[in-house]
């Protein structure tokens, strides 16, 4: 050990009269040391600082890393959601106080299952580094496959237009997704999923704030704790886009549609679902159900499986890699375990505010309205050769700002709705007409406010609003000859107009009596007795293009002879 101190003091101090050389040596040694250590430090750093790091040393949470790297943000690590990204110095903080909360549960074992994300960073500085919201201006076309549940697991296509845009002057945008972002909005939950949202607070442009309660909440806002307010940012909704796991009915249509699995096989699509979705006491005993599945062939589609047994194993073997990379005993984690705000079928999503529960004091509630974030769905087979999908931009009757429309108006239904829609098989899975949606349809919206009792009774009396009243005449008598004309012959004809002509009516026309059709709009009469050619009423209907409530070619013809005969009562 002496002679290595003397070498060292001959190395760093030589003696005099040394090479130059030798008395550059020691620092050339030390400058070296110095990179080795850097480098080292730096390696170190950044492997601390990679998903692999995180999810398999640091401390090992195998539902996180596994749906992490089957989602679209496989190449963003987990530093950079879960710290977020700044300089070196407020980095390191960040990480020792992330450190210290999960090197303690890991060490001590004292995670709660199943492991929900804390304190995570705001979406400005996580999200917002790579999506900025203002940017998102144009609508998305979406088109989603699903196969039902049949012997030929029948495909269908559900096209939506997305309105991802919205909420911002700088393209003359309104509303949409984006509007959230793009506007202070505010909300306090009551729970660590944010799934239970009693108030919610926007802030107007003009200063001004508007309240929503939920009224089956019995929430009192004077007690509201400003603290304890959230404002609505990206992950909001998008709570699980880097470890989302699709339900068993979701998977089946993904593997289907990506010929994963074959649609030729029989039931499939029924079959596959109900196995993956029992439940199960381990991953064994689940993994041992799917390996089951040829005996089901094997008895029930004994030809199918002697000649397709290739087919079978496949999709056993599909079946099996879903739900190991889905469920996790250990962890108590599986499709249920976390929801998803960025939809409304198996979680709330945004009917946790869009519930139409949500009232100021004045009644007015968020609105409940599909078409707010997307279109109307439409529905399509796979032997449809084409797929119209339809975009209203035209007259919105008083009745559908309500914001509650999409509740009342499944009381109001009557044939005022033929004059904009169709409507063959009202309230039907048909697909036949606008009335017949399947994709609205058919469907137990178990999150929307619907039936909700106390709204049932304030929407009670919305309701008497909007009843269409009975039409004052009748319409025209089956023998009436060419000379008979006056109002009473034609009066029922102007029943479809009321929904938007009405009282108040848009450009100050009423449709609804012989004095209100005399006493014409805001743009003078509307019918010059004697007078049909020129009369407003028959240029509109005449007009190149159609008006939203079209009278048929007998109808008009009837009210221009009403008209020409001098518009008698």
């Amino acid at each position: 050990m002496k002679r290595f101190g003397r070498w060292l003091k001959g190395l760093f101090f030589p003696p005099v009269g040394s090479s130059t050389v030798r008395r550059i040596l020691p620092y050339v040694i030390i400058v070296f040391l110095g990179i080795l250590v850097i480098l080292g430090v730096t390696s170190a750093w950044e492997y601390s600082n990679t998903t692999e790091f995180c999810g398999t040393t640091c401390h090992t949470m195998p539902p996180q890393y596994v749906t992490h790297q089957l989602s679209s943000h496989a190449r963003v690590t987990c530093e950079d959601c879960h710290l977020g990204r700044a300089q070196l110095g407020e980095q390191i903080i960040r990480k020792i106080q992330y450190s210290y909360q999960t090197g303690s549960a890991t060490i001590l074992n004292s995670y709660e299952l199943p492991i929900r994300a804390k304190n995570m960073r705001p979406a400005r500085d996580v999200c917002e580094t790579c999506h900025l919201p203002e940017q998102f201006s144009n609508d998305t076309l979406v088109e989603i496959k699903h196969f039902n549940e049949d012997d030929q697991n029948t495909l269908a296509y559900t096209y939506l237009i997305l309105k991802t845009g919205g909420g911002t002057r700088r393209k003359g945008l309104g509303f949409g997704i984006h509007w959230h972002i793009e506007n202070p909005v505010l909300y306090l939950a009551i729970d660590p999923e944010d799934q239970h949202i009693p108030y919610i607070r926007v802030e107007n442009e003009d200063g001004t704030t508007t309240e929503y309660t939920d009224i089956e909440s019995n929430f009192d806002v004077t007690n509201i704790d400003e603290e304890q307010l959230k404002k609505m940012d990206c992950m909001s909704c998008h709570n699980r886009t880097s470890h989302s796991i699709e339900w068993p009915a979701e998977a089946l249509d993904s593997m289907l549609s990506r010929g994963e699995i074959s649609q030729s096989i029989p039931e499939i699509k029924k079959i596959g679902v109900e196995i993956l979705s029992a439940g199960y006491t381990s991953q064994e005993a689940a993994l041992a159900a799917i390996e089951s599945l040829p005996i089901y062939y094997q008895q029930n589609y004994t030809d199918f499986y002697q000649q397709n047994q290739a087919l079978i194993e496949k999709t056993v073997e599909s079946l099996k890699t879903y739900y190991i990379a889905s469920v996790f005993p250990d962890q108590k984690v599986y499709w249920e375990t976390h929801p998803d705000n960025a939809q409304h079928q198996n979680s709330p999503g945004c009917f946790r505010c869009h519930d139409g529960k949500h009232l100021t004091a004045q009644g007015e509630a968020i609105r409940l309205e599909c078409n707010l974030c997307h279109s109307i769905p439409v529905i399509s087979s796979s032997t449809d050769f084409v797929t119209e999908i339809k975009i209203s931009r035209g007259i919105e009757p008083e009745s559908h700002k309500n914001s509650n429309w999409i509740t009342l108006h499944r009381e109001s239904f009557d044939d005022t709705c033929k004059s904009c829609h169709t409507v063959e098989d009202p309230g039907g899975i048909s697909n036949q007409s606008f009335c017949s949606n399947s994709g609205c349809h058919g469907t137990t919206w178990e999150y929307a406010g619907f039936d909700a009792p106390a709204l049932r009774v304030i929407l009670s009396e919305e309701l008497k609003k909007y009843v269409t009243p009975t039409p004052i005449a009748t319409q025209p008598p089956a023998n009436a000859t060419p000379g008979e004309s006056n109002y009473a012959m034609i009066a029922g004809y102007f029943t479809k107009c009321t929904v938007c002509h009405g009282q108040g009516g848009q450009a100050g026309i009423d449709l609804r009596s012989y004095q209100a059709i005399m006493a014409g709009g805001n743009m003078g009469e509307i019918v010059i007795p004697g007078d049909a050619k020129n009369s407003l009423l028959i240029k509109v209907q005449s007009g190149e293009q159609p008006h939203f409530a079209q009278f048929s070619e007998t109808e008009i013809e009837q009210i221009i002879q009403w008209i020409n005969n001098g518009a008698k009562e």
